[in-house]
């Protein structure tokens, strides 16, 4: 968890704890005997789905603009070959084995052998994680 998805998690506690003890103080004031329970619950009800949002924008990662830049330094300290990365490329592209295969002149055994590397360099265990991985080291676009 970064500092700053800490640091939003701490401010929507303080929020709900504000909230709740502006709740009790309302409570005993005339406010909350005045009005309609039905009005009284539409505005806390609005209430916390300001606070909801508001924590969904904060908690929400950002998408990085620009053109992509393949992290070289992520390429090297992994040791993935040119191979692998372009079986990764293809496997982000949702072909199957047997595409990949024919797309690069290999037999779908090697492929194979290609997936279980990144799998073991990525340390992941499905297709998804070593694409989603991938995407977060910037080694596929």
């Amino acid at each position: 968890m970064t500092r700053d998805m800490v640091k939003s998690v701490a401010l929507y506690g303080l929020a709900l704890a504000a909230g709740a003890f502006v709740l009790q103080w309302l409570q005993y004031k005339y406010v909350a005997r005045a009005f309609a329970p039905e009005i009284y619950i539409a505005l806390i009800a609005l209430a916390f789905t300001g606070l909801g949002i508001w924590a969904g924008i904060q908690l929400t990662p950002k998408v990085v603009t620009g053109p992509f830049e393949r992290n070289d330094a992520a390429l090297k300290a992994l040791g993935l070959t040119e191979r692998e990365l372009t079986t990764l490329e293809r496997l982000a592209a949702g072909d199957a084995n047997k595409e990949i295969a024919r797309l690069l002149d290999i037999s779908p055994n090697t492929v194979k052998t290609h997936i279980a590397n990144l799998f073991q360099k990525l340390e992941v265990q499905r297709r998804t994680q070593a694409i989603q991985k991938a995407r977060e080291l910037r080694l596929i676009p």
